[in-house]
């Protein structure tokens, strides 16, 4: 499983907290020094089905800076897989993805149900509802 952060983002400790205390191992990759290439973020995305404007980082200054909301719809799905692939910046973090599973993003539901399927022997995934 390769979890991609940037270790100052209170976001990605929370995602990588929650991880560590499921007792789930994991490759971390730093987002600013390791940039996701266009070839991974092409492949992460069709995985994901998700729109790829969920792999952007919305709020982060240089997205606000580049003025991309603006901008982005107007954009190919080439370009904006290329413009994301020049800086980590760009990227929503944290990202989790394992084979065919990509999780964009921490939402803690989210997370508990897509890994509950993928390791269904670990008992220690099941939350009790209450904290969900």
């Amino acid at each position: 499983m390769l979890f991609i952060c940037y270790p100052k983002c209170s976001t990605c400790k929370k995602a990588q907290k929650w991880l560590d205390e499921h007792g789930i191992k994991y490759e971390e990759r730093h987002i600013a020094e390791e940039n996701p290439s266009y070839e991974e973020l092409k492949d992460w995305h069709s995985k994901s089905g998700l729109p790829l404007k969920r792999f952007f980082n919305t709020s982060g200054l240089l997205y606000k800076e580049m003025q991309l909301r603006d901008k982005l719809p107007a954009m190919s799905e080439e370009d904006q897989l290329k413009l994301l692939a020049t800086n980590g910046m760009l990227v929503k973090r944290p990202l989790l993805i394992d084979g065919n599973t990509v999780l964009v993003g921490f939402r803690e539901t989210e997370w508990n149900d897509k890994l509950n399927q993928l390791i269904p022997a670990q008992n220690s995934l099941q939350l009790p509802s209450a904290a969900l």
